[in-house]
């Protein structure tokens, strides 16, 4: 399945040590994804859909997912 790269509004915490904990996803209007868990912070390329960034290792509704920090910028991997 191809996919393509979506830019996506995040609402952020701030850490006291200035680590970014993301709380919920903004997919699109009227689907926002609460963030259950992070469970892994890395630097990474993103094969599939290009850039390089922080990755986010995310649990969401159960599921396993990445959410990539870009630049200043979130992203998610978007089925096409």
């Amino acid at each position: 399945m191809e996919r393509r790269k979506k830019y996506v509004p995040v609402i952020v915490r701030f850490e006291a040590e200035g680590r970014l904990r993301p709380l919920v996803i903004e997919f699109d209007e009227g689907h926002r994804y609460p963030v259950d868990r992070v469970l892994d912070v890395r630097r990474a390329a993103c094969e599939r859909v290009g850039g390089v960034g922080d990755r986010y290792t995310c649990r969401i509704q159960g599921q396993e997912s990445y959410l990539w920090f870009e630049k200043g910028r979130w992203f998610v991997e978007e089925k096409a």
